[in-house]
């Protein structure tokens, strides 16, 4: 190699070493800066929910099998909902609401974790591009949770997550309601469901809203707003040969449990009796929890 070429290639080496290495550009740290100000801001916003105490005793778990009224409500969204059982429960509690973004973002900031990248995301986005406020944020349903995310956050609060059991009888009450809020069809007065944004972007409503759509034992959003992990694995057919008293879930599975429903859920989805699964380290904008205890 020339002397000339050997110049020019250490010349090149430099540049590209000093582009991967250069630091972040002052609009960057700018916008971290910022970031990290909304966030402490939200947090330090945040507020509890109340917990309610769910009574012992037995409810109806699962539904009927309805064959003959495809298009009706209370025919089975499938199988997996099959047989209906009395289960017995003991005594518990169910946080009224869903954890919101702020005691989450409060949470993290305890641990000195930094939320994750999706989170981030969607939190500068919905301030910087559609003016949502700190104040309406903190009490977004905390969204792009994971399961064992999930789990330490409760187990933090000296709580857990509910059994599936547990959250449909917190959400359907002792006599098997076909919604939360009895047999009618829900509307905008119940719950934040059927929602759509071509980025994605959450349509939801706040923690505390929605009480028209609150189960009989008063909790909000157990239709609609964000899909709830539960303590479960995903059993199948698991309904077949469950426990009739505090079923604690199969002992193993691929998927955890989700219940409720969500913003973009349709209407099939908000029934209490309907049951989804996820993997549990799915992070989602339509995925978030409440604890039990």
């Amino acid at each position: 190699m020339t002397p000339r070429r050997a110049i020019l290639s250490l010349a090149v080496t430099l540049v590209l070493f000093m582009t991967e290495k250069a630091p972040a550009a002052p609009a960057d740290r700018i916008h971290s800066k910022e970031l990290a100000r909304h966030l402490t801001t939200i947090a330090a916003l945040a507020q509890s929910a109340p917990q309610v105490t769910i009574p012992a005793g037995w409810f109806l778990l699962g539904s009927k099998r309805v064959d003959g009224d495809p298009y009706g409500l209370w025919t089975q969204y499938d199988d997996t909902e099959l047989p209906q059982n009395q289960v017995w429960l003991d005594s518990y509690r169910l946080d009224r609401d869903e954890v919101s973004l702020g005691e989450y973002l409060a949470f993290l900031q305890e641990r000195h974790t930094p939320p994750s990248d999706e989170l981030q995301k969607l939190i500068w986005h919905v301030i910087t591009i559609h003016s949502v406020s700190d104040q309406a944020l903190t009490r977004w349903p905390a969204l792009y949770v994971t399961w064992a995310e999930a789990r330490d956050f409760c187990a933090a609060k000296s709580k857990r997550l509910p059994t599936e059991a547990e959250w449909e009888k917190g959400a359907r009450g002792p006599d098997g309601n076909l919604f939360p809020w009895g047999e009618a069809a829900p509307d905008t007065r119940h719950a934040m469901f059927g929602q759509h944004h071509v980025h994605e972007i959450p349509i939801v409503a706040a923690v505390d809203a929605h009480s028209d759509g609150a189960s009989p034992y008063g909790l909000r959003h157990m239709a609609g707003n964000a899909a709830e992990w539960t303590e479960d694995w995903f059993g199948f057919d698991y309904y077949a040969y469950m426990p009739k008293r505090n079923p604690p879930g199969p002992p193993s599975g691929r998927y955890k449990a989700l219940r409720g429903g969500s913003w973009k859920s349709k209407l099939a989805m908000l029934r209490t009796a309907t049951r989804n699964g996820a993997l549990p380290d799915q992070r989602s904008a339509t995925i978030g929890f409440r604890c039990a205890k």
